[in-house]
């Protein structure tokens, strides 16, 4: 009976003293702690604020060569990365005539020699009129002249005849199945092949492309650049240029040209620009057009200038504020700031170079 009599009293004992326990360690854990300060201090550094423009590597001249008369190619004498100088030989065309326009330059052939046949017996006859006494001079030479218009026609007319026939006229020093490169440098591209079908250029048609030419040493970067940032560009502006397959490789470049006009790339709109580039930093490497790079444009600088970590800052309403240190306080004090790279800020007033901030509790 007295066991009985004391379990209940220990238990309600026990309860007695843990609640107000529990209770109070769950309030001293609940208690904030205070973190130690996070001291800074201002540094003499360079703030540089740039923008990065995307785009790529590419001769600044690529020309397109493309055949004077359509056929099928019958050689090709070059490939991807031959050099060639100007009026070097690229392909050669066979010429598939139109059976229309070659019956026609036949008839037209076959006319021809029928009218100085006509008029060689035309000069015949006269000419022994005029040894008879029954024609005078002046019969004879219309009878030269029309012998003379007959065999011109008849030159002409064999002429268009091989032009349709073969794509190439010999009396004229022509060899319009010969494509030939219009400018020196290096054969970039050659999208056809042995038999493939190609079209002239002419009025209505830029042709078929047989290569592109371009000078490898006149390189340009061209990007896009945003129009948040476009209107803190201008020409002549420098720029670094690095290269996706290289990055540790850096190529000086110079600003020519920002596009008057902007397009729109998924929603915003861009401009380009295009930048000369000099490649004597990149040694041996060949630099390839198509190539990816990234171009840093330096907008505005300040070097070796007093700046301060911009997490240090307290803005409001009324300015810019640090928590400058000052014994064991910390002391509120306006400063005056400067050009600001996103993660610097240059200081100009308010605040020196020996003395430590505390950096603001979230």
């Amino acid at each position: 009976m007295k066991s009985r009599s004391v379990l209940p009293v220990l238990v309600l004992g026990l309860l007695v003293l843990g609640i107000p326990a529990t209770a109070g360690l769950l309030w001293l854990r609940s208690r904030p702690t205070e973190a130690p300060p996070v001291l800074g201090q201002a540094e003499i550094r360079d703030i540089v604020v740039k923008t990065v423009a995307t785009g790529s590597v590419v001769p600044r001249n690529e020309v397109a060569i493309q055949p004077r008369v359509s056929g099928i190619i019958s050689k090709l004498y070059v490939e991807p990365g031959d050099l060639v100088q100007a009026g070097q030989l690229i392909a050669d065309i066979r010429v598939i005539p139109d059976s229309a326009r070659l019956a026609a330059a036949r008839a037209l052939v076959r006319e021809a020699e029928i009218e100085l046949a006509d008029a060689e017996r035309e000069r015949a006859l006269v000419a022994q009129l005029v040894d008879q006494g029954a024609a005078g001079s002046v019969e004879l030479a219309q009878a030269d002249t029309q012998l003379a218009l007959a065999r011109q026609s008849l030159r002409s007319a064999q002429t268009d005849l091989t032009i349709v026939r073969d794509g190439a006229s010999r009396d004229a020093g022509e060899v319009s199945t010969s494509v030939q490169a219009t400018v020196a440098g290096m054969i970039l591209t050659v999208p056809v092949k042995v038999g493939t079908s190609v079209i002239e250029a002419n009025t209505f048609n830029e042709g078929t492309t047989v290569a592109a030419v371009a000078d490898m040493q006149d390189l340009i970067f061209l990007g896009m650049v945003d129009e948040a940032e476009v209107g803190r560009l201008s020409e002549g502006m420098p720029l670094s240029v690095t290269i996706a397959a290289w990055p540790d490789s850096r190529m000086a470049g110079t600003l020519e040209h920002i596009a008057p006009k902007g397009v729109d790339v998924s929603g915003a709109v861009q401009f380009e620009i295009r930048a000369a580039l000099d490649l004597s930093a990149e040694g041996d490497r060949f630099v390839r057009a198509g190539m990816s790079a990234n171009a840093d444009i330096v907008l505005e600088r300040r070097d070796q200038v007093l700046s301060l970590s911009e997490a240090f800052l307290v803005s409001s309403k009324k300015g810019d504020f640090v928590e400058v240190q000052e014994g064991e306080a910390f002391v509120t004090r306006p400063i005056q700031l400067g050009l600001s790279d996103g993660i610097y800020v240059e200081v100009t007033d308010g605040l020196t170079a020996t003395e430590a901030v505390r950096r603001p509790v979230d």
